[in-house]
Parts: C-alpha cells; sequence; structure tokens
C-alpha cells in the first residue's frame, strides 16, 4: 500500500514542481538512478511500467526506498488497466499515472485511496477525469497537443484546472519557464533529464547537478511569476 497520504503527494508534487520519470530494467541500476535524483533534490519520482516484469524492478525499489530513502515518493506510471494499477499499489506505490484517461483506474484509485494522473488530451477528457476525483491531470502527449499554448488555453476558462505537463518537456531554462508561464502546475521529465548517456557512464554527479539544475531553474520560473505585472 501507499507510505503517503494523497494530500502529502499532490502537497509534494505542487511544491517541488518537477516529477522525474523514468525506465530501467536493472533494479541495481534503478537503484541508483533514484540515489542520484533523490540527491539532486527530487522528493517524487515515477517509474514507468514499460520493460517485460517492470513490476519485480519497482518491487525492489519500492523495498530499497522504504530503508534508504523514506521520505521519497515513488509512483508508477505509463499505467492503462486497473489490473496492473492494483498490481503497482499492492507493491507499494504512492502514486498512478497513465497515458490514458481509465475510469476503472480512478475508482479503484479512489478506493484505496491513491493519486491518480490519468492522461489527458481535451478539455472534455479534464473534465471527466475531474468528475472522476482527479486532483491534477497529465497532459500528454503535451508538446504535440500544443505546447504552452494549450496549457494557457485549458487554463483560460477553467483556472482551477491542475496539470502535470508530460512529453516535451527539455532541461532548460526557457522550456520550463514557458510551461510554468502557461499555468502547469507541476512538469514531468524522462529522458532529457534521465539521460541515456549518463545513465550508460554511471555518471551519477552529472545527473545529481542536472537535476539540481533544473529544480532551481523551475522555483526560479516560479518566482519570475509570482513578481506583480508578470
Amino acid at each position: 500500500m501507499a507510505r503517503f497520504s494523497r494530500l502529502e503527494v499532490w502537497t509534494a508534487m505542487e511544491q517541488v514542481g518537477l516529477i522525474p520519470m523514468f525506465y530501467h530494467g536493472d533494479a541495481a541500476v534503478a537503484r541508483q538512478i533514484v540515489a542520484a535524483l533523490s540527491a539532486g533534490g527530487a522528493t517524487v519520482i515515477e517509474f514507468t511500467n514499460r520493460g517485460d516484469r517492470a513490476f519485480e524492478v519497482f518491487r525492489e525499489l519500492a523495498v530499497h526506498n522504504e530503508q534508504e530513502h523514506p521520505g521519497l515518493i515513488l509512483g508508477a506510471g505509463s499505467i492503462l488497466d486497473a489490473v496492473t494499477a492494483g498490481l503497482y499499489i499492492n507493491l507499494g506505490a504512492d502514486f498512478v499515472v497513465g497515458s490514458v484517461l481509465n475510469p476503472e483506474v480512478a475508482r479503484l484509485c479512489n478506493r484505496r485511496k491513491v493519486v491518480y494522473c490519468p492522461g489527458c488530451g481535451s478539455a472534455s477528457e479534464i473534465s471527466e477525469a475531474e468528475e472522476l476525483g482527479v486532483e491534477m491531470c497529465k497532459l500528454f502527449p503535451a508538446e504535440q497537443l500544443g505546447g504552452p499554448a494549450f496549457v494557457q488555453a485549458i487554463k483560460a476558462p477553467c483556472p482551477w484546472v491542475k496539470i502535470l505537463v508530460t512529453g516535451g518537456v527539455e532541461a532548460s531554462w526557457e522550456n520550463l519557464r514557458a510551461w510554468f508561464k502557461a499555468g502547469a502546475t507541476c512538469v514531468g521529465m524522462g529522458s532529457n533529464l534521465v539521460r541515456k548517456d549518463l545513465v550508460a557512464a554511471q555518471a551519477w554527479d552529472d545527473l545529481i547537478a542536472l537535476t539540481q539544475q533544473c529544480l532551481v531553474w523551475v522555483q526560479q520560473a516560479r518566482a519570475e511569476l509570482a513578481r506583480p505585472g508578470k
């Protein structure tokens, strides 16, 4: 079961503003990735369900984190159906992220008091998700849907909507600033943060530094936009 309440998870997502996302089939390497991201300041991390027996790697991560990173919030991503969601929840997922909106998954997560961030690509899907009890919707694939302009268009008539942006988020000041200026609540960053070259070279210090830099940019963007007239 989840170690953190829904309120704790939502609050952490909003406070940190950046959710690293990754998959690796080797549990030992996955543990090193999590350690580097955590050392860089990430407090919420998504492990994506994208490889054969990915749940076995997730299980090892969840057990390891309880001992080594007790304050780290670990969720499962790329969840499409209720059966898979239930599996990851039973293994300790603190939140569930989907590439699509699935009402069955929403009901299951509500029943188990687990955060669900479904993938949405329209105002209608976002509205349906909110009716199902979703607090924050994942905009996916954000870049292909129109980028920051799409976020701004959604937020204009519905300013209460909370959006997790994934797909097209880059490790740069200009890109991160654009998403937050448009109204994103937080962003999810995958291969642009957990880069294949860094993982292959086991350049964990570089991954720590990149995570730290991205978090600084997120906070700078928020601080700039909080100033009057922005």
